[in-house]
Parts: structure tokens; C-alpha cells; sequence
């Protein structure tokens, strides 16, 4: 018998069974990372607010002197007058760099001068008017004692109406909204709720007006409760374009009201 030729034997054809793929081990779970802290509102300190008051005294100063150097000629009514816009324009200009060079954001939308609806827009114009007749009769009920306010002395020329206009009904109450309910309510509110917060700017608010009304306890109280009524306006539409436009319409009455009493309309 011839010995058997191994090339002779069939081929094995069938496949290698597949060799597993290694199985990557299971992966730890990852730490889950803290969340970053929601974005302080208002972004801006009480340092801030130190800083702001000390340029309001500051632009006050400058005014006057700028006042008296260029102004002095004028009627009195000017002389009293443009100092006062001009001690706006100086004060609010300095805060707008303050928060530029320390914060880099804006100024009108930082403190809270947003576009409002229609219907909210008109609500405040309304309720400027209710407001101020409200006060009158509860200054009536308290037997606030008569007292001339330094702009009626200013009445009588037109000129001066109209610039006395300007200031009390449009300047004025965008810059104390600005002041008030854009800067000093949203620091108060974040260190003390709202309730507290509103009614402390609004009694601020009333206190810095004692001045105009010969520190009369009665007119101080009015004026903060108003101040609390726009605090409140302010707070619920998160504009302080609408707390200024009730403030507007608000002087509007009482400005009116003065140049029918003194014929001067």
C-alpha cells in the first residue's frame, strides 16, 4: 500500500469562527458639574450706589458754578432752571460711564427702561391723573397746611412756562424714575424683598422732596406714598418707562392745576 499523500486530503473550508471583540469596560459616571450661579440682578452694589451719590453732589456742585458764571444775567426763572437741567445731563452722564468703565453694559436698558404694551403704556398716562387728584383729596383730609412750591415763583413769562414745562412734566420724571425706581429700588428690593424694598425707595423718595415743602410731615407722607404707587408700577411691568410716564402725567395734573390757579394759562 503506497503511503497516503497529505495533498491529496480535502480542504477544511469552513470558516474560523470570529474571535469576540474585546468588551471596553464599563466607563465611571463623570461628576456632574456644578451650575453656574443665575446672573446677579441688579448687577451693580452699594459701593455703586456711594459712588453714584457722591457724582450727584459732584454734577450739583459743577452746575451751580457753571451757573453762576454763565447764567447769571438771565431771568431768575433761567438762572434757577438750566442749572437744574444741566445738573441732570452732568449726573446721569457720569452714572452712564460709571456702569460702562465698571461693568461694560448699558445704561438705558440696566436700569430697566424697557418698551411697554400699548395697553400697559396707556394705563400709566391714565393713572397719573387719578394719582394726583387721589392726593389732593387725601392732602385735603390731612389739612396740609398751604404751601407756595419754588417753581410757582417762576410762573408768569412764557418762556419760563415752557422751559418750567419741559422740566417738570418730561426731565424731572425721567431722571428721578431713573434714579429711584431704575437704580436705588432694584438694590433695595434684592437686599430686602419687594414689599420692603418698594416701600423704602418710595419713603427715600418722599424724604428728598421735604426741601420743596418746608419738611411739612404730611406732604413728606403724600409724596412717599406716590412714590410707593410708582415703586408698585415699576415692579409689576419691570419698566421703568412706565413709572415715568404715570410720574409725567402726574406732574402734568399738578402742573396744570398750578398755571389755572395762578392765571397764568
Amino acid at each position: 500500500m503506497s503511503p497516503i499523500d497529505p495533498s491529496n486530503e480535502p480542504l477544511d473550508l469552513t470558516p474560523a469562527p470570529a474571535t469576540p471583540a474585546p468588551v471596553p469596560p464599563p466607563l465611571e459616571p463623570s461628576p456632574l458639574l456644578p451650575e453656574p450661579p443665575p446672573p446677579r440682578e441688579p448687577f451693580w452694589d452699594y459701593t455703586d450706589l456711594l459712588l453714584f451719590v457722591f457724582l450727584l453732589f459732584a454734577s450739583l456742585a459743577l452746575a451751580l458754578v457753571v451757573g453762576i458764571i454763565l447764567f447769571s444775567k438771565l431771568n431768575p426763572a433761567f438762572r434757577l432752571l438750566l442749572p437744574q437741567i444741566l445738573w441732570y445731563v452732568l449726573a446721569f452722564s457720569a452714572l452712564k460711564v460709571l456702569l460702562l468703565i465698571r461693568y461694560g453694559r448699558p445704561f438705558w436698558s440696566s436700569l430697566g427702561w424697557r418698551s411697554i404694551p400699548i395697553p400697559a403704556a396707556l394705563g400709566a398716562l391714565f393713572m397719573g391723573p387719578v394719582l394726583a387728584i387721589s392726593v389732593s383729596l387725601l392732602g385735603a383730609a390731612l389739612r396740609t397746611p398751604p404751601i407756595e412750591l419754588p417753581f410757582q415763583q417762576m410762573l408768569g413769562a412764557p418762556g419760563a412756562n415752557v422751559l418750567l414745562g419741559i422740566l417738570v412734566v418730561i426731565l424731572g420724571p425721567a431722571a428721578e424714575e431713573l434714579a429711584f425706581r431704575g437704580f436705588l429700588m432694584p438694590l433695595l428690593i434684592r437686599s430686602l424683598g419687594a414689599s420692603a424694598g418698594i416701600i423704602l425707595t418710595g419713603f427715600i423718595f418722599g424724604s428728598i422732596h421735604g426741601y420743596e415743602y418746608e419738611w411739612s410731615w404730611r406732604y413728606m407722607l403724600l409724596i412717599s406714598l406716590v412714590g410707593c404707587v410708582l415703586g408698585w408700577a415699576k415692579y409689576r411691568t419691570k419698566s421703568t418707562a412706565a413709572s415715568a410716564l404715570m410720574h409725567s402725567t402726574f406732574n402734568l395734573t399738578q402742573f396744570a392745576a398750578f398755571l389755572w390757579q395762578s392765571r397764568a394759562l
